[in-house]
């Protein structure tokens, strides 16, 4: 679905997003806030847009998106940095290897998103960075009413006009009203044993961006992990057939 809409990406998101796009691309690069010589992971890059906006900073940034196509448009349109087909839920890189990592509007479209959380804190280093920038739920009510309305009605008619492949796009619209809202995000990232986690809403709330850090202290750490296997043995438990 995502090969299809490669070629117009851009230019339909800019659209459909009433120009914000570039604003909350701003936002979500100054609370990265890379800085040279770190290493940043910018998952679901897309056609490269938002790492290219890292990768001005000085950082060396490295993108990543299941889709062969979307990646495909990224080495062309930014030849100079690196780009690398792979799957949010499996990352291809070892424990505590980035100062940062983002993700940007993908993370509704990973099948297990707290598997895929719990890749971004693996491959953190302690004391590092996530910053996840998302669609999200407006909190006042008349606002959250008219943007629904506009999911349901006015984006499918846009894209129909935009994209190389509209229905990709309604897609896009019953994803948004599927996922948890600001606070039920954050609870997420704590669960994955984030910590320092806040959000703050950009466009009234129909973008929320929220940040977290792999805690720094052994203890913390330590007892993170603790609660990971706990967490794993349990699952493991209720699966195995009964004698």
């Amino acid at each position: 679905m995502f090969d299809g809409v490669a070629g117009r990406y851009d230019l339909t998101n800019a659209i459909l997003s009433g120009g914000n796009a570039p604003l909350w691309r701003i936002a979500t690069t100054k609370a990265v806030d890379p800085k040279p010589g770190e290493r940043v992971l910018d998952v679901a890059c897309g056609t490269g847009t938002s790492t290219a906006s890292l990768a001005k900073r000085g950082a060396r940034v490295i993108g990543v998106d299941f889709s062969a196509g979307m990646i495909e448009q990224a080495r062309v349109r930014h030849p100079e940095l690196e780009f690398i087909e792979a799957d949010a839920m499996a990352l291809p890189f070892g424990d505590d290897e980035f100062d940062a990592v983002t993700i940007s509007f993908g993370l509704r479209n990973v099948a297990d998103p707290h598997a895929a959380l719990a890749e971004f804190y693996r491959v953190l280093k302690p004391g590092g960075r996530i910053v996840v920038c998302e669609f999200s739920s407006p909190p006042v009510s008349i606002v959250r009413a008219g943007y629904l309305a506009y999911l349901r009605h006015v984006l499918p008619t846009i894209a129909r006009g935009t994209s190389s492949n509209h229905e990709a796009y309604r897609y896009l619209g019953e994803s948004i009203e599927a996922w948890p809202d600001q606070a039920e995000l954050a609870r997420w990232l704590r669960r994955a044993g984030f910590a320092r986690v806040a959000h703050r809403n950009l466009t009234v709330g129909v973008v929320a961006l929220h940040r977290g850090r792999k805690p720094e202290d052994a203890a913390a750490l330590a007892s993170v992990t603790k609660r990971k296997r706990s967490a794993t043995t349990r699952t493991r438990t209720k699966a195995a057939p009964a004698d």
